[in-house]
């Protein structure tokens, strides 16, 4: 698997219940094919990761410190 290029929070979950939780930041892998049809892929609930409405997504901009520790907890 792809190392994330960032995170986002779910703001939308309609259809995808199981997968994703609003208001729960996810990490996202820049993915330049699935943007073009406003997609985004997203590392789930599930640890794989998967492409999901773009809108249902906003970007969140962190710390270096902390991203850097949320991209090494496993």
């Amino acid at each position: 698997m792809k190392r994330p290029s960032g995170f986002v929070i779910c703001v939308n979950n309609k259809g995808y219940d199981a997968s994703l939780e609003q208001r729960k930041l996810y990490p996202f892998i820049h993915d330049a094919e699935a943007e073009r049809h406003n997609m985004i892929r997203v590392i789930d609930e599930s640890g794989e990761d998967y492409l999901f409405p773009a809108r249902y997504f906003v970007p969140v901009d962190l710390p270096t410190t902390t991203r850097r520790k949320l991209q090494l907890a496993k």
